[in-house]
């Protein structure tokens, strides 16, 4: 299967959710959870429990503070563990396993119904999703949040398509992005991704207009453009060489997900390709390695689930 870009990716997913909606997802049901996630797993949980008592944890530091709460564990204040996996597998086995052992009843938010995961969790979640480039996960985590927002692809994918891109975009080498403060976990989002499409070479950072004020644009040059999103940029980067984008009234996480994950793929196609001249050395060698001498290589293209 052709290797397309995260643009392109974007718009094939909004069009899979406007024919098959996701779930709805009822964050209610669970009184305090410890949600669990790797990488954009884990700032997807940070999206869907926003606003509730929840405690979050990644891979490196899910039994640390599982240690941490041992109150809240014995008076059953904490009882539910969700641990959000787009592949039902890696991390999210033993994290499974780790809870049922304390005791923690375990849900799992994947795209894969008969994963190694979603054979021992005690609920599952399947969302559907598309087949995508190995790390692409556009999909898989818009249609969780999408389940908790309720938003529109169609409107979504109408308002990305008629985004006039400044002349000139393709000629910068960096790019920052500073978007509403209710949408500063998408930040981390936008982070993860510089380093699976760019790695060293690209200059991609995002940051809320709450922490874009707190110095992270001493430095200007023309070569970064600075997009900003849902509110006029008078004060960050070059100001020739600034982007704002005005957003609908009605946006919410998914629609912001896919906007700037629409410009990132613009980047991305109007630079060499990185990650496709390295994620077939990543899927055999580099990344499967890393968990494990007996690791099977992971799959370029990641099916989608109803493959």
């Amino acid at each position: 299967m052709k290797l397309f870009t995260l643009d392109q990716i974007v718009i094939q997913a909004l069009d899979f959710f406007i024919k098959d909606a996701p779930p709805s997802v009822d964050v209610q049901q669970f009184n305090s959870p410890f949600v669990v996630g790797s990488g954009n797993a884990y700032n997807t949980g940070v999206v869907l429990f926003s606003g509730k008592n929840t405690t979050l944890a990644d891979e490196s530091t899910f039994r640390t503070v599982l240690q941490q709460t041992p109150k809240k564990t014995k008076d059953g204040s904490l009882k539910d563990v969700v641990v959000i996996s787009a592949s039902g597998s890696k991390d999210s086995v033993w994290e499974i396993e780790l809870a049922k052992k304390l005791g923690f009843k375990t849900t799992l938010l994947t795209t894969k119904a008969h994963s190694d995961g979603a054979k021992i969790a005690d609920k599952v979640i399947v969302f559907q999703s598309i087949p995508e480039p190995y790390t692409y996960n556009v999909s898989t985590y818009m249609g969780m949040i999408l389940g908790a927002t309720n938003e529109n692809p169609s409107k979504i994918k109408a308002f990305i398509q008629k985004l006039a891109f400044p002349s000139g975009f393709s000629k910068h080498t960096g790019f920052a992005f500073v978007v509403p403060d209710r949408f500063a976990p998408l930040c981390q989002f936008i982070d993860i991704k510089k380093s699976e499409l760019f790695g060293p070479h690209v200059s991609l950072r995002a940051f809320s207009q709450g922490h874009a004020r707190h110095a992270k644009f001493v430095i200007r040059t023309p070569q970064e453009l600075v997009i900003s999103l849902g509110q006029k940029n008078e004060f960050f980067g070059d100001p020739k060489h600034r982007w704002d984008i005005y957003l609908p009234d009605d946006f919410d996480f998914a629609a912001m997900m896919a906007t700037t994950y629409y410009i990132i793929g613009k980047i991305q196609e109007s630079k060499p390709p990185y990650y496709m001249d390295n994620i077939t050395r990543y899927v055999n060698k580099d990344g499967p390695k890393a968990y494990g001498p007996n690791k099977k290589p992971f799959e370029i293209i990641v099916p989608g689930s109803l493959n």
